[in-house]
């Protein structure tokens, strides 16, 4: 019998083995795993680790029976946390500066990242680039120190000026509604330049030529960035938004601890000095990290709940 000429004259392509092609992908990928090393372990130290310290909450931690001798208190803790009265005002003024910051704050890298992008100067737009990321990289030491300089009753820059003008100084750091001001001024001014980097970069995806098709079409260029630029970054704005609403319980020590004063502390104390006073100057650990522990629930739940609210717009984060 003999065999079939066609079935012998077909010939089935080689193809590489997928464990050879997995490994090639590998090694051409090797330089990128590299650069993920040191943000892989500065996660698994500094915010995978710590975790492990949040059973402090549930014991009467001390230092000689250490985290896993200490006395277990199951929601003892917790019960003490909420039943002083300090802790719903520091809850809510955490809330009410942080909310604050971010209604006013957000939108502003969103603007500015319009401008500088509007902008056909290259020598204009890397002068204005460099004036407005610089405040990004100075501590909040120095802006304090800045924030204090200019606005002291005694000698600050603008109550000079005040006076020379034959009025009376305005205790900015000192009122409760001017130290809220102050305080979401400074924040806004010190990081709008480096969170517009992010919306910079957004924006180099958008297709030039829908620029143009809108052109052709009469737009002016208000019209073009609300039908066409806005759209073009708008998941990059809910995305980073998700991420600032999880921040929401986190207002920051620096920024906050730099300002305070005994005279505005009705409205400055919140979660971070909180556990700086209490925690580590009282030495009420387990207190402290119970309200720790509030923090990253409350934190958890505002993610999941903007995320899930984003979906819903085919924009969520996971």
């Amino acid at each position: 019998m003999q065999p079939n000429s066609e079935a012998t004259s077909l010939t089935i392509p080689k193809t590489k083995p997928l464990g050879r092609k997995s490994l090639l992908r590998a090694k051409q990928s090797l330089p990128l795993f590299l650069m993920l090393l040191p943000g892989i372990a500065f996660y698994i130290m500094f915010k995978y680790m710590p975790m492990g310290g949040l059973i402090i909450a549930f014991k009467d931690y001390n230092f000689t029976d250490g985290i896993l001798r200490s006395p277990w208190v199951g929601m003892t803790n917790f019960e003490t946390l909420f039943k002083q009265a300090q802790t719903l005002e520091i809850i809510r003024n955490t809330f009410v500066l942080s909310g604050l910051t971010i209604i006013c704050g957000f939108p502003v890298p969103i603007a500015l990242a319009i401008m500088m992008n509007e902008a056909r100067r290259l020598w204009f737009r890397r002068i204005v680039q460099t004036i407005l990321y610089m405040p990004h990289f100075f501590s909040w030491v120095i802006v304090g120190g800045l924030i204090i300089s200019i606005l002291s009753i005694e000698s600050g820059t603008i109550n000079n000026w005040i006076k020379l003008a034959g009025g009376e100084p305005f205790p900015f750091l000192y009122n409760t509604k001017s130290w809220i001001g102050v305080f979401i001024a400074s924040g806004v001014w010190k990081e709008m330049g480096f969170n517009a980097i992010i919306y910079l970069a957004a924006l180099t995806s958008i297709d030039p030529h829908l620029y143009e098709s809108a052109n052709i079409d009469g737009a002016n260029k208000w019209q073009q960035i609300r039908h066409v630029t806005l759209p073009g970054i708008s998941t990059t704005i809910v995305l980073l938004l998700i991420l600032q609403l999880g921040k929401v319980m986190e207002i920051g020590f620096d920024h906050v601890f730099v300002l305070q004063n005994s005279l505005n502390a009705s409205v400055s104390e919140v979660i971070s000095t909180y556990m700086y006073r209490v925690g580590l100057q009282g030495g009420q650990f387990s207190l402290t990290t119970a309200m720790g522990f509030f923090e990253s629930v409350v934190g958890f739940i505002l993610v999941v709940s903007a995320n899930a609210l984003a979906r819903r717009f085919g924009h969520g984060l996971f």
